[in-house]
C-alpha cells in the first residue's frame, strides 16, 4: 500500500480511485451492446460518483460514518480469468472486469479501514467496502443469471 502522511492524503487517494472507477464504468457503458447493461454500467458510474461525493464530504467534515453492512461473497470472481479492456470485448468480459475492479475496491477500503486511527474514518471505509461488495455481488449475479444462461 502507498505511504500516506496524513488523513487528507488517504482521502485524496480514495477520491481519485472513485473517479477512476466512475470513468471505467462510463467506458464500459459506451462499449456494451445490450441497452440494459449500458444502463447498469451508467448506474454504477453514478454510484462511484456518490462515493466520491461522500469522501469529499468526510474530508470537509460535513459527514460522519454510517454502519457497514455485511454482504455475502459469491467468490465467483476468484475463479474467472483476468480480462483486459478492449473495444471489442464481449458482455461477459465486461462483467468479469467489473467484478475484479469491485473486488479490488473492496480490498482497498477494507485495508484503509484498518490503517486509519480515526474510528469515524475507519467506519466510513468499512461502509464503502460494504458498498463495493454489493456492487461485486450485483455483477456476479448478472454474470451467473444472464451471461452464463445465454452461453
Amino acid at each position: 500500500m502507498e505511504f500516506f502522511r496524513n488523513v487528507d492524503e488517504i482521502l485524496d487517494f480514495a477520491i481519485k480511485e472513485e473517479e477512476k472507477a466512475r470513468d471505467f464504468y462510463l467506458y464500459l457503458a459506451k462499449r456494451v451492446k445490450r441497452p440494459a447493461m449500458k444502463e447498469t454500467f451508467e448506474e454504477f458510474a453514478g454510484e462511484e460518483e456518490k462515493h466520491k461525493k461522500r469522501l469529499l464530504e468526510v474530508k470537509e467534515g460535513q459527514r460522519s460514518a454510517k454502519e457497514a453492512e455485511e454482504v455475502p461473497d459469491m467468490k465467483m470472481s476468484d475463479y474467472l480469468v483476468d480480462v483486459t479492456p478492449s473495444k471489442d470485448m464481449d458482455y461477459g468480459d465486461a462483467l468479469i472486469l467489473a467484478m475484479k475492479r469491485e473486488k479490488a475496491a473492496f480490498r482497498l477500503y477494507t485495508r484503509l479501514s484498518q490503517v486509519v486511527t480515526d474510528a469515524n474514518l475507519s467506519q466510513v471505509f468499512k461502509s464503502l467496502a460494504s458498498e463495493e461488495a454489493k456492487h461485486k455481488m450485483a455483477f456476479e449475479v448478472e454474470y451467473d443469471e444472464h451471461y452464463m444462461a445465454e452461453n
